[in-house]
């Protein structure tokens, strides 16, 4: 449960939502967390007086903790006013994605009355409307400044009388002015021709005699046929052979949906750790055969539908497409508003992973490229729907940016992301994949490749982009799609580090400009520690090696130094300096007889004549030893089940320490599906590990935790529980420090 926490002059409370979005993929947040970076750290993020913000998701990764805060002003939601709280492992602030441009200063009495909105929402809606929803009185922030409004939300069908639409509607409630609407229901419109992924495999369910095109191995997904009516069979036959490539067999068009949807559940789960679509494990509904000559693709938030083209007979089920809807669903959780600059970030990210999704899915009959739709020839004279390595080749899209970028149909806007997303991938110029121009007089670009390219996209986009995220925003240079993706190859890469200074290059090479610094041209390197944390017993040493990694030449000389120490803990390093080009020192640590027990940061820093860089190293100086207590004895963790490890505490004096400590052992092929509690004596739960880290395998950690109010002497317990299916492990060993 979330509740309410006073922070100055806001508060955490439950409440406000945003335009509908997919299932949010992150782990669960814990009710408190990050309040305290949201104390003291308001004025950054354009606090107002009568602001309050409730935690939407938080993130866990390699490089801290990401905090996603919606804001509502008096009460009323704030569309825009989103941001992200970004913290560092060593707790310390690492800056904050800010949507809004300044604190937000309105009265929240309209002036146009709800009936007036209605009336003017359905002036905008074409097609038919079956249910009018009661409008909502918000503020609307996604120019980075407040003003009131109105959005209704119109169900119904858009004028094909196929297509269904939930449009929601934006009216400014002091004027009565129309500021904007987006379709919920995101399509690709094309034909095609043919089945196109070739001879594939397809996971299916036996029941008896008859296989049925159900997904056993991702959540369950299925696959049904329509049959060009309303009504959907999942697709059964009893060799659990399906179809023979020609669209006249029906099961044709459903293994290349079934497959696309495994493809695309498998590239979000093994290669950025998400499970599968919705980030809960489960599967995605796959409708084909949908509707009448239904030229038309479509994801509706919570399944996929296909139809079959022109005459039925080119129906619209190619791995590009298929893995470009199914990622408007994984992303939802960004929250980009559907309209302008924000809008083309939206559509290029469905783009640049549907291409990715038909990279790994390497079908035979469907080969990875950077070309969107050629399979389903949406033009019928062989060309694609879009260039990403030259947009502008499509007649409509922007492949350089301009100040009428903002104007165009977002599947045109998306043209410059495309372009951005090919350039620092492939690289400029004549590559494999097509020549791709540069936007006016700038160097050419050298591409880092697919992988890296798409981890960077993919946590802009997931960590760092905003609801109002744009290319160029001048009042608000932070909240561009090129300051964040700079953010997220500093965070995977570090900062100038060679894929940082693509990202650069690759942004410029479409016209996009920054207010981001140019990196010197001097000596860059980073500072690491390994390992990065060790504990020790009162009196006795502990050594760690300091690496330097160059990412930028010359080669200087780097002295190193430490802080941080506990009282009467001593540093030394042998040796002393090192070459930045991979050089080494062992840091040895050495503690006195009554250093106090606790877990200590010690910041590690390195200085050459060029640049100073800093890596942490997490000290942990045991208790006494009748105040720590270890259970080896292993405990099978199975699929959905919940299991304890106890250790008993006696001779411990009095109450815990504020600073505990757990060290957790535990071998898993999959952390993400975990959940790890420590349980004291009278009860009380202390949650350290919630589902985070996705496929990675094996939790050993050490968690800090306040312990003060709790009697030491006692039985403790390790609470490990198994939220997902198919993966299974073994709590290996465990240690209480109290």
């Amino acid at each position: 449960m979330r509740t309410a926490i006073a922070v100055a002059t806001a508060a955490l409370m439950a409440g406000a939502m945003l335009p509908p979005a997919a299932p949010a993929s992150a782990a669960p947040s814990a009710p408190d967390s990050g309040t305290a970076a949201l104390a003291a750290h308001l004025p950054e993020l354009r606090a107002a007086a009568d602001d309050a913000y409730r935690i939407d998701q938080t993130l866990t990764d390699a490089d801290g903790t990401h905090v996603r805060y919606q804001r509502t002003y008096r009460g009323l939601r704030v569309a825009g006013g989103d941001f992200i709280l970004h913290t560092g492992r060593d707790g310390r602030h690492q800056g904050a994605s800010v949507a809004l441009d300044r604190p937000l200063n309105l009265s929240t009495t309209a002036r146009v009355s709800a009936a007036t909105a209605v009336r003017a929402a359905k002036a905008h809606f074409t097609g038919t409307i079956t249910a009018t929803g009661s409008p909502e009185l918000f503020v609307d922030a996604s120019s980075g400044t407040g003003r009131l409004a109105w959005e209704t939300v119109l169900h119904g069908w858009q004028p094909d009388g196929q297509t269904p639409s939930k449009l929601h509607v934006v009216t400014d409630a002091v004027t009565g002015s129309h500021l904007g609407s987006f379709d919920e229901i995101m399509t690709v419109t094309g034909t095609g021709h043919g089945i196109y992924a070739g001879t594939v495999p397809v996971d299916t369910t036996l029941s008896g005699a008859t296989y049925r095109m159900v997904d056993p191995l991702r959540g369950n997904g299925y696959t049904c046929d329509m049959n060009n009516t309303l009504t959907c069979t999942t697709f059964a036959d009893t060799d659990n052979i399906w179809g023979n490539h020609l669209q006249s067999n029906r099961q044709s068009a459903g293994a290349d949906a079934h497959f696309a949807s495994a493809r695309t559940y498998d590239y979000f789960k093994l290669v950025h750790g998400r499970n599968g679509i919705f980030g809960t494990g489960a599967g995605v509904p796959s409708r084909v055969h949908y509707g009448n000559s239904y030229v038309n693709a479509f994801w509706d938030g919570t399944q996929m539908t296909y139809g079959d083209g022109l005459g039925n007979a080119k129906p619209l089920v190619s791995l590009d497409i298929a893995g470009h809807e199914m990622t408007h669903g994984v992303m939802g959780t960004t929250g980009l508003r559907y309209a302008g600059e924000s809008g083309g970030l939206n559509e290029a990210t469905a783009d640049i992973f549907g291409s990715m999704i038909e990279f790994y899915a390497a079908a035979p009959g469907d080969p990875g490229d950077y070309v969107i739709g050629e399979k389903i020839d949406v033009n019928n004279n062989g060309t694609p729907l879009r260039y990403m390595n030259n947009p502008a080749l499509d007649g409509a899209s922007h492949g350089c940016w301009s100040t009428s970028t903002k104007n165009l149909d977002m599947h045109y806007s998306s043209g410059v992301a495309n372009h951005f997303f090919f350039n620092l991938a492939e690289g400029s110029g004549a590559t494999a994949y097509g020549t791709s121009p540069l936007c006016g007089a700038v160097p050419a670009v050298t591409g880092i490749g697919r992988a890296k390219a798409e981890k960077i996209w993919f946590r802009a986009a997931t960590v760092y982009f905003t609801s109002t995220t744009s290319y160029v925003n001048t009042t608000t240079p932070g909240n561009t799609a090129r300051a964040y993706t700079l953010q997220a190859a500093s965070a995977l890469y570090g900062q100038c580090s060679p894929e940082y200074r693509t990202v650069q290059a690759a942004w410029t090479s479409v016209n996009v400009p920054g207010s981001d610094q140019a990196c010197p041209s001097g000596p860059v390197y980073t500072l690491a520690a390994s390992p990065t944390s060790a504990s020790v017993n009162p009196g006795s040493s502990v050594t760690t090696t300091i690496t330097s990694t160059l990412i930028g030449a010359p080669a200087e000389t780097v002295s190193l130094t430490a802080t941080g120490l506990p009282a009467g803990a001593t540093a030394s390093f042998v040796p002393s300096s090192i070459n930045s080009a991979n050089g080494t020192s062992t840091l040895t640590i050495a503690t006195i007889a009554v250093t106090a027990p606790g877990t200590y940061p010690v910041l590690v820093t390195g200085t050459s004549p060029g640049s100073t860089r800093t890596t942490v190293f997490n000290l942990t100086v045991n208790g006494p030893p009748a105040c720590t207590a270890t259970n080896p004895a292993d405990v099978a963790i199975l699929d959905l089940t919940t299991v304890e490890s106890p250790v008993s505490v006696s001779g411990c004096p009095g109450y815990a320490r504020p600073n505990s400590t757990v060290t957790v052992n535990i071998l898993h092929t999959y952390i993400g599906d975990l959940v790890v509690d420590l349980v004291a004596p009278d009860g009380t739960v202390v949650n350290l590990h919630n589902r985070t880290g996705g496929s990675a395998d094996n939790i050993n950690q050490t968690y800090t935790v306040n312990l003060a109010t709790k009697i030491a002497n006692g039985t403790w317990k390790l609470r490990v529980r198994d939220a997902a299916t198919a993966d299974t492990g073994t709590v290996d060993t465990w240690t209480l420090r109290l």
